[in-house]
Order: structure tokens, then sequence, then C-alpha cells
């Protein structure tokens, strides 16, 4: 049986941003602070654009596919830098994607979204917008959050970035 659109998206989208809360409390815990300014190297973007750029490659690309156009930051503002608002807007993208269905997924097959910035504009179909484009952007910001802290001194390990993987039982 092939697997939907949505069972190949949704489901990790919401894993991964769970292990993202779970890094920021963490990293709350241990008093990281001057999250304005926490980045992995000096020419990547700051944490904040981290943050949005996770809801914006996950809720943001649902919302994409629904109206053919996506744009830096996925709809999202950029997030003021504190714990709370980053909370905020990975819980909203996490709401987002936990009330998006199947069906609505799969009606987005064979779909147009392009990606638009400034005059470059990229056209996909819109499963092909999901998989190769939203979805690697939305593990390497996660990943690159995930990096930061890690880089802080951070007690994280491999299964924080994760969360809980959907195991047989």
């Amino acid at each position: 049986m092939p697997i939907s659109l949505h069972a190949a998206f949704v489901p990790s989208c919401r894993q991964i941003i769970a292990g993202c809360l779970n890094v920021l409390a963490k990293a709350e815990a241990a008093g990281i602070g001057d999250l304005a300014e926490q980045r992995l190297a000096p020419d990547m973007f700051p944490l904040a654009f981290q943050v949005q750029s996770v809801a914006g490659h996950s809720a943001g690309a649902i919302a994409a596919m629904r109206t053919g156009q996506f744009s830096p930051g996925g709809g999202f503002a950029m997030p003021s830098s504190d714990y709370a608002s980053f909370t905020a807007m990975l819980t909203e993208a996490d709401a987002v994607l936990a009330a998006v269905t199947e069906a609505e997924m799969e009606g987005f097959i064979g779909g147009d979204t392009d990606f638009v910035f400034g005059e470059r504009r990229m056209p996909f179909k819109s499963e092909n917008f999901l998989l190769s484009f939203a979805q690697p952007n939305f593990y390497f910001h996660a990943a690159t959050l995930y990096g930061i802290f890690r880089n802080k001194g951070v007690g994280l390990g491999k299964k924080d970035y994760l969360g809980r993987p959907r195991i047989a039982v």
C-alpha cells in the first residue's frame, strides 16, 4: 500500500517539533541566555530564524500548498528572541499540523506551489515542493537549532532532537 503525503510529512514534523521544544526547555533550564545572538557559526542566521524556519517549513508549507505560494518565513513573523516566543511559535506550528487531514493533503497532489523570494520564483508540483524543498529545509533548521545549543554546552543527545519515535507496540 502506498504511503500518503500526510503520512510522509506530518507525523515526522510533529515528532521533530516536539524534539525542538524539548531542546528549548533544556536550554532554558541550563540558563542559556542572550538568544538574539545565538548562532551555530558567525555567518549563519540566528536562533530566531531557525525557529521561524522550523515553523515555516512545516505548518507554513501546508498553508503554502493551500494558496500555491511559499515565501521565506512560511507566513510566520520573526519571533522575539525569548523562550516563550520560540515555544509559542513551535506549539502553534504543531497545532496546525495536528489539524490537517490526510484527505486535504492528498488533494494537494498534482497542484502547483511556487517558492517566491523577491524576483525569484521556483515552480513545483505541490508534493515535490513539500518533499524536496520544505521537508529538507525543515530538518536543516531543526538540526541547526539543536546544534546551537549543543555547541553552547547544553547536555543534549540525539534522543533530544529525535523526540518520540513511532515505535510498534
